[in-house]
């Protein structure tokens, strides 16, 4: 089985599928790897790291993708400027596909895998269970996600995070509100409270309470019977009249907040709409938002994804693309997720697909039966 790597080309993205570190486990294995010549510049890994590895490194992308059997990507395949081709129409049909597809947000691209006949795995859909931790890479991305967007938000605040002591008196800590305490609010909770923030979250799910007073933080959240996530382990909708009691409360702390960091997510990928206009007019001259949920939409009404607004001086962030600002770590994390997956069910020299496992049943979006 020979797996592709070719260069990412959306905009802003720095990551790369695979580091050297992962070709040399997957050839040891038996694996061919080649990958584009530049693939891992962006993020800090040069083709002779690749070579090292035992990779190939060829430049004719075309050829690379014609030929491949398993191709890795970062993000859902798209168009080639330097082609004049989208990526799919470049895969032969029966070869195979895994990365981050988001087939919710990108239908277009899963039917255009569907009609290739290529059989597409996408990550974003991977049961969260224990025998797929080293596989999730929403996790691994939205811990980087989360550390960022708290850097972001002391960057943009015209305060210190940390209280100190000094000559000239005593200057509290900021007040940070970290909404949503998945892997990403877990994160960013832990880097604001490195800094020195004061810190309080909430999330839907009563059993965050636990992890977020662990980190130091203070959980405030609405009590209901409920329950707050499906069953792979992702948040799922709740009913009116919870929205409305969590809008009370979500008034009043970033009314109180120096910092809001939004990262609430239902299934994984789509943002709900927590932070009203109303909302952000209601907090303090030179308050912050980062929507680090920017690109599922945002969960800030005001956001704007890739911007940066100002409404009655309180500053909304929307970042896209987070992990890609640490394309080192970030790279290497998600390489090691798609390593894992491969290696999984890397059986007698081919990649074996068994649809009544539940782990390639759920990430299956294309080929096969499709669930």
């Amino acid at each position: 089985m020979k797996i592709a790597v070719p260069r990412e080309v959306l905009e802003g993205e720095r990551r790369v599928a695979l580091v050297p570190e992962s070709c040399g486990k997957l050839v040891k294995a038996g694996i061919a790897v080649a990958v584009e010549s530049g693939a891992g510049e962006s993020s800090f890994f040069p083709d002779p790291a690749y070579r090292d590895a035992g990779a190939a490194v060829e430049s004719d992308a075309a050829g690379l993708l014609r030929v491949a059997d398993f191709v890795l990507k970062v993000q859902p395949p798209g168009f080639r400027p330097d082609l004049g081709v989208h990526e799919v129409d470049l895969m032969r049909r029966g070869a195979m596909l895994l990365g981050t597809l988001m087939p919710t947000r990108h239908p277009d691209v899963a039917s255009k895998l569907a009609a290739a006949g290529i059989t597409a795995f996408a990550t974003d859909r991977i049961p969260r269970i224990t025998r797929a931790q080293p596989m999730d890479t929403l996790s691994s991305m939205a811990s980087i996600a989360g550390y960022k967007a708290a850097l972001l938000a002391a960057n943009a605040l015209p305060r210190y995070f940390p209280m100190l002591t000094t000559a000239a008196g005593t200057v509290f800590p900021a007040k940070v509100f970290v909404i949503g305490a998945g892997v990403a609010g877990l994160s960013a909770i832990a880097t604001a409270k490195r800094l020195g923030a004061a810190v309080e979250a909430t999330d839907t799910r009563p059993a965050a309470r636990e992890q977020v007073e662990s980190l130091g933080a203070r959980f405030v959240g609405v009590e209901t019977t409920e329950s707050a996530q499906d069953a792979s382990g992702y948040a799922k909708e709740l009913s009116p009249e919870y929205y409305r009691k969590q809008a009370e409360l979500l008034a009043a702390r970033c009314a109180s907040a120096d910092a809001v960091i939004t990262t609430a997510l239902i299934g994984g990928v789509t943002a709900p709409k927590l932070i009203t206009a109303e909302m952000v007019r209601g907090m303090r001259p030179g308050s912050v938002i980062v929507d680090a949920a920017a690109e599922g939409g945002g969960n800030c009404e005001l956001t704007r994804p890739g911007e940066t607004v100002t409404e009655r001086g309180v500053t909304v962030l929307g970042p896209r693309n987070l992990p890609a600002e640490m394309p080192w770590h970030a790279s290497t994390l998600y390489s090691r997720n798609l390593t894992a997956f491969v290696l999984a069910f890397w059986k007698d020299g081919r990649f074996a697909i068994d649809l009544d496992d539940e782990i390639l049943r759920g990430a299956l979006v294309s080929g096969g039966t499709a669930p």
